[in-house]
């Protein structure tokens, strides 16, 4: 498969240009009209051509929106039949990818990748006429995004803020829509140079200047977005990070959601303020299950899910209802009230993980396989990188937590033994 949980996406290398034209013409095969945009990597001019040029030849029109954040060309969407984001997300300036929208800002779900991908792999094209080519429209979508995220929240007057965009996409839209909305923002990294200063994943090792930030400036909160400003994770008033599946917990109680979609890998914490369904992990399935059921959704990565606005994770937007919280909320306070269970992650390097995850019953093998009871949870998969099998456990307690993973382990092993006496 050229699709994973969040799209194609690769490093830069022989072969990605031609795909990008052939993944376009895919696109434009059952379209009339695309909205496409890159996040700031130095390949994503040329990607994002080839895609358009692809879609040009079967007859589409292009919407270019230039540099973007994902779920601005998500938003944007609508008012065509599909979207095409050219970005890697949080990983390295060497790598970019393509992530296709529906109108809906969802990603596209396994039927339509399945149809892509045979249309990228065709051996044949049917080009359309030098009368019936497409033609591009240059489109800036950051106003009708930041305009509707304005009419959902409303930040306090003066709050001062620290935020980090990574010199990403994020950079051209989430420091002004602060900032005009109210807010006293102190933007780092704030340039889409497509070299990122620090790596572009949001996690607090990878900004240990922000709690000096804060301090200086007498910020009450810091934001971080990652490469396509389709995360966001945050710092308390106290210059805490704050874990994903809290920031989950936060969100639903603030928006008074009471049906939440997660991720197998998300806490059960989120289970004791909201009725839950889960989805394998990637922002992708959350989207999709949030088009029949739920009322907010989110991954503890950071991706976070606003329905009443798209179904795409959504940066900006949660950085400004973030900002809304935090005027209202003492959020250290409410973190503090949060009851706190017991996490074990553990990692086994095998060169067959996929048939083993198969031997232990997976579907998919990435999306592995998932055992819980009243004291916890055990969640077994292969990772989609490397040829590993990560295990994650939760219990109430230590202990629980331990047993869960002896538990885990067992039943891994038994994988092992049956594997290699075939």
């Amino acid at each position: 498969m050229l699709f994973g949980s969040s799209g194609i996406r690769r490093k830069y290398g022989d072969g990605f240009v031609e795909l990008a034209m052939a993944a376009g013409y895919a696109a434009g095969y059952h379209a009339k009209s695309l909205v496409v945009g890159m996040d700031s990597r130095t390949t994503g001019p040329l990607l994002a051509r080839a895609f358009s040029a692809g879609a040009l030849s079967k007859g589409c029109s292009v919407s270019w929106q230039g540099i973007e954040p994902s779920p601005t060309v998500a938003f944007n969407a609508r008012f065509h039949d599909a979207g095409c984001m050219v970005t890697a997300s949080h990983n390295p300036e060497e790598y970019n990818g393509l992530k296709l929208f529906n109108p809906d800002g969802s990603s596209f779900i396994r039927e339509q990748q399945q149809a892509t991908e045979e249309l990228i792999e065709s051996d044949t094209r049917e080009f359309a006429g030098w009368d019936h080519q497409g033609s591009i429209i240059e489109e800036p979508g950051i106003v009708r995004h930041a305009t509707a995220i304005q009419a959902l929240c409303t930040v306090p007057e003066g709050i001062q803020v620290i935020l980090d965009c990574a010199n990403g996409a994020g950079s051209v839209i989430t420091p002004s829509l602060l900032a005009s909305a109210g807010a006293r923002v102190t933007a780092v990294h704030a340039s889409p140079s497509g070299r990122f200063s620090r790596p572009s994943e949001p996690l607090p090792e990878y900004v240990p200047y922000i709690r000096r930030l804060m301090d200086t400036r007498k910020a009450v909160c810091a934001i971080l977005h990652d490469g396509d400003a389709d995360r966001m994770m945050a710092f308390d008033n106290r210059g805490r990070f704050i874990d994903g599946d809290r920031m989950l917990v936060l969100f639903a109680r603030y928006l008074g959601a009471g049906k939440v979609v997660t991720t197998y890998d998300a806490s059960m914490l989120i289970e004791e303020f909201a009725e839950t369904k889960r989805t394998p992990v990637g922002d992708a399935y959350v989207s999709e299950k949030l088009r029949s059921w739920g009322d907010f959704g989110g991954e503890p990565s950071g991706a976070w899910v606003f329905p009443k606005l798209s179904l795409c994770p959504d940066g900006p937007h949660a950085a400004a209802l973030f900002c809304e919280m935090t005027g209202e909320w003492n959020i250290a306070a409410e973190i503090d009230a949060m009851p706190t269970y017991s996490v074990i992650r553990e990692s086994i390097v095998h060169k067959e993980a996929k048939a083993v995850m198969e031997k232990l019953g997976a579907l998919n093998p990435t999306d592995g396989v998932r055992t819980s009871g009243e004291q916890g949870w055990c969640l077994i998969r292969a990772s989609g990188t490397e040829p590993k099998i990560r295990i994650t456990v939760e219990g109430k307690t230590v202990k629980d937590a331990k047993g869960m993973m002896e538990d885990g382990k067992e039943r891994l092993f038994r994988a092992f033994r049956s594997l290699k006496e075939e």
